[in-house]
């Protein structure tokens, strides 16, 4: 067998460039480039080996590791988990900056390769710089943070164990049912050395995505399940998304009059003007979504976490009467909910269980239709929203006086609220464009009202719901896309805690579309403060001489080079909007928006923990609330 002498980061650079991916008979390079902040522990390894001989990879210089981070994950799941970017960092603050990102990563199943420095294998210039020390353990390092949030972890301290490390590695990466982020922390000192590889270790891999098939067993209690309903949905998760099922969810809901309803990750797998598509459910969902889950006797879980948002904190649901089915790769999801559980691919099963349902349908008749115009109507009412700062509508005070909205108006010099804003975005941008959201309200606001009329145009993080995931992974996602345009919804808080990719952007002319909701605050908190009884507390942004904030972002963002518009009324989005679709490079719309002008739920309750001792009666009211509702909730 041939050798060839490399270093350990020249060899695994030559591993990612022949790292390939087979789905559906076609076949792929599952690498398409590294993401990159140079520091003392990789600038010299793999630095240098890129540098040398970088190969296929594309190669982008990030700004701040979180930021890049995010980037490459949501590019990953914009493709559908099919493709990744590779992110390398040194050692120390810049491996530390990459555990919010791994999370985020985890928490929402995406693949992505982790690729930070690490201290000295040999330990001679212990500490090193950027080096942490604990008296228990000298093996102990920054990278062991990475641990807990990764799907895979090592430490190489060795050339050659870099071998059986990147093969696990990619085993992880590209199987659907453990697929998420894998960390390799490789020593500086080891990245440099030489070791003899075996040839055989470059030749092309290729790694099959084969679709996992039911077994007879699974089909059956599947088939017997839906058969014996009478009023079954179907919640589309983003296990449906990435299984490609669009096509097989129609159909079965066509034939046989199921509703489907929706998780943040399984928006968009099937378009909004779908006849049975009742749009998002749980707290952040539909007034249709959500009475049809209360309807339901069984409810058929297609790649779905189940996770609070989606059930209300487990009260969406009659669990007295429903039944659960779920149809997840990951068993272990799989088991959630106490459901009867199909692991297998989502588009496989229902292809194989669609024959066996021949004759079948429900008894929701003409209802899923009057639930869809229910809250059409309820939709085209929150488009045409109008405040003046004489007549405030009394149920969006949201224990705001009329004083204070008339103090944000005049301070922000606007009586746009943000949903009419929304909605007007909606309406306005190509149908084809991809938004990209994370944390604060809007999320909420577009589970609820956004119509995503093409598929795969909806890229929200609600797994972790990651500040900063908004514009970061705006870059992400052009980099999968970069023929359609890319819209970040972002409120004024996620911007200001991260923006860096933004530069990032702008400096590789990446073109992507900032929408900035500006309310000066984290309205969303200030939301769950004051309906749990508490008052409006350091969740407005406000001066030291307690003036509402007013910054121009327009302002910060034409500084990076951006085109930049100020937006206070409808008529001014409207016309920013259709100028930043001409527009070459990056650009941001600023919008100043009303406080408490998001959407509300829609018969949802969310279990959040409240004070159970307190001298305000309101807290006192809203402790007993919640434990009321904690009678009706499922605990397991």
């Amino acid at each position: 067998m041939g050798k060839i002498r490399l270093t350990t980061a020249q060899a695994l650079i030559k591993f990612l460039n022949q790292q390939y991916i087979h789905v559906d008979g076609k076949e792929t390079p599952f690498v398409e480039g590294i993401f990159n902040v140079f520091g003392h522990g990789n600038v010299l390894g793999i630095g240098q080996a890129l540098e040398q001989d970088a190969g296929h990879l594309k190669v982008i210089q990030g700004k701040n590791e979180q930021g890049m981070a995010l980037a490459a994950m949501a590019y990953g799941k914009q493709k559908l988990r099919q493709k990744i970017y590779a992110v390398t960092t040194s050692v120390g603050p810049g491996s530390a900056n990459l555990v919010t990102a791994a999370a985020t990563a985890l928490a929402n199943n995406i693949p992505m390769l982790l690729l930070p420095g690490d201290t000295f294998a040999s330990r001679q210039p212990d500490p090193v710089l950027q080096q942490v020390e604990q008296e228990y353990s000298l093996a102990v390092t920054t990278n062991d943070a990475l641990k807990p949030v990764s799907r895979y972890w090592d430490r190489i301290t060795r050339p050659e164990q870099l071998m059986p490390s990147l093969i696990r590695a990619f085993e992880v990466m590209t199987d659907p049912g453990k697929a998420g982020p894998a960390t390799i922390a490789i020593a500086q000192d080891v990245e440099g050395e030489a070791f003899d590889y075996d040839e055989k270790f470059f030749v092309k891999r290729v790694h099959y995505l084969d679709r996992k098939a039911p077994v007879d067993r699974e089909l059956k209690g599947a088939a017997d399940l839906i058969r014996a309903s009478k009023k079954p949905i179907i919640l589309v998760g983003g296990g449906a998304k990435y299984s490609e099922a669009r096509d097989i969810l129609v159909a079965l809901s066509e034939k046989h009059n199921i509703p489907l309803v929706e998780t943040q990750a399984g928006k968009a797998t099937v378009e909004s003007t779908f006849k049975n598509n009742l749009g998002g459910m749980g707290v952040t969902g539909t007034l249709a979504a959500n009475k049809a889950a209360r309807q339901a006797d069984l409810v058929i879980g297609i790649g779905t976490r189940y996770t609070d948002f989606a059930t209300s904190s487990k009260t969406a649901f009659n669990f007295e009467t429903a039944k659960f089915l779920n149809i997840n790769v990951s068993r272990f999801q799989a088991y959630k909910l106490d459901a009867f559980q199909v692991v297998a691919d989502a588009k496989t099963t229902l292809e194989q269980l669609s024959p066996l349902l021949e004759g079948y349908e429900t008894e929701f008749g003409q209802i899923i239709t009057d639930l869809k115009d229910e809250w059409n109507a309820e939709r085209e009412r929150l488009s045409k929203i109008t405040f003046t700062r004489e007549n405030f509508d009394p149920e969006v005070k949201n224990h705001f006086t009329q004083e204070v909205l008339n103090e944000y108006a005049d301070a922000l010099n606007t009586e746009l609220p943000q949903t009419t804003a929304l909605l007007a975005v909606n309406e306005t941008i190509s149908p084809d464009s991809t938004i990209i959201t994370s944390a604060g309200s809007l999320p909420g606001d577009v589970q609820r009202i956004w119509n995503p009329t093409v598929t795969n145009t909806y890229n929200v993080e609600y797994g972790y719901s990651c500040m900063g995931y908004e514009v970061s992974g705006a870059l992400g996602v052009k980099l999968a896309e970069p023929d359609k345009e890319v819209y970040s919804l972002v409120g004024d808080g996620s911007f200001l805690l991260m923006h860096s990719e933004f530069i990032t952007a702008i400096q590789y002319g990446h073109k992507v579309n900032v929408v900035l909701f500006d309310n000066s605050g984290f309205g969303c908190i200030n939301n769950l403060q004051m309906e749990n009884g508490s008052g409006s507390y350091f969740t407005e942004f406000r001066t030291h001489d307690n003036k509402i904030l007013n910054i121009d972002y327009a302002k910060v963002a034409e500084g990076y080079g951006a085109k930049t518009y100020r937006v206070n009324t409808i008529e001014q989005l409207e016309a920013a909007l259709e100028d930043a679709k001409k527009q070459e490079v990056s650009t941001l719309i600023d919008i100043k928006v009303l406080p408490k002008t998001m959407t509300e739920g829609y018969e949802s309750w969310w279990n959040v923990g409240v004070a159970e001792v307190s001298n305000k009666e309101s807290i006192q009211k809203a402790s007993e609330a919640r434990k009321q509702k904690l009678e009706t909730a499922r605990q397991y």
